[in-house]
């Protein structure tokens, strides 16, 4: 595995490759990796011949300077997670990315999905996400990239703009990866006390109830968000929204809808979780 921390060290390496025909993935990630991101790293190695992990805490999307500095930089852990499975981990700097600083850098906006649900309660988030990314899709320039289905409004937000730049990258979404008790792996778990960690499950069993509920047959959405939310915040968490939206859209659900999407998010202590559950309609 070669650690790079230049834009010139990077186009060598990933030049070379593409000379001897190689087919190159991809996992973006801000590092203090966890296996759910090793899962996304394996899944493109199974589908690649050279995999590149880029490692940038990227401060474009953060919308609150304390979170930006708290962010754990676990560097040397990270790339001993990461073992053999890359063969490259590019590590810039922001100084790097945004040469001219953040004010001054173009920014790639993708309307409708960056504005709602966790776009309207982090304005600006979801333009530092899709700026990042397409950044280092140009950077890498690679045939694969995977993302993990855990962000799924991420996810859908990446895969519109590739589609919408015609940008010539499979994106690969990687279903979620669970601890035993069902909790999605997340670098926020991280946060969380002992005590918390142990009721932190309780998000992603509500949300299957949830699910249940919805694919019997239940519609009436306000009231299903709401009971979800009274019983997380009677357990100690502080609901952040759970919203149930067109799966493919992330619009309103419509007579036309093939699918649901229950979206939460919820604060346990110091710690933002999220999770989501598809329901086929």
């Amino acid at each position: 595995m070669q650690l790079v921390s230049t834009i010139e060290e990077l186009r060598t390496v990933i030049g070379g490759w593409r000379r001897g025909g190689e087919r190159i993935g991809f996992v973006p990630t801000m590092g203090n990796l966890h296996q759910g991101h090793l899962e996304l790293v394996q899944q493109a190695r199974a589908r690649a011949d050279r995999v590149v992990v880029s490692i940038f805490v990227n401060p474009l999307q953060f919308d609150r300077a304390a979170d930006l500095a708290a962010y754990p930089r676990t560097l040397e852990q990270d790339c001993e997670r990461l073992g053999e499975l890359a063969d490259l981990v590019f590590t810039p700097t922001p100084e790097l990315m945004y040469p001219h600083g953040q004010q001054q850098q173009t920014r790639v906006s993708v309307p409708g999905i960056s504005q709602v649900l966790e776009g309207a309660l982090r304005p600006g988030h979801f333009d530092g996400v899709s700026t990042v990314v397409c950044k280092l899709f140009n950077l890498v320039q690679p045939d694969l990239a995977c993302f993990g289905e855990k962000d799924y409004q991420q996810l859908a937000l990446i895969r519109k703009m590739t589609a919408d730049l015609n940008l010539p990258v499979e994106i690969l979404g990687v279903p979620t990866v669970r601890a035993g008790d069902g909790l999605a792996l997340s670098s926020r778990n991280g946060y969380l006390t002992g005590a918390e960690r142990a009721l932190a499950p309780m998000l992603a069993a509500t949300m299957n109830r949830l699910a249940e509920r919805l694919a019997a047959g239940e519609r009436d959405l306000e009231l299903l968000a709401k009971e979800g939310a009274a019983r997380l915040d009677g357990a100690g968490f502080r609901t952040d929204g759970i919203d149930i939206v067109d799966a493919d859209t992330l619009a309103p659900l419509g007579e036309h809808s093939r699918a649901a999407v229950i979206l939460m998010a919820a604060f346990l202590g110091k710690a933002r979780l999220i999770d989501n559950q598809v329901v086929p309609l």
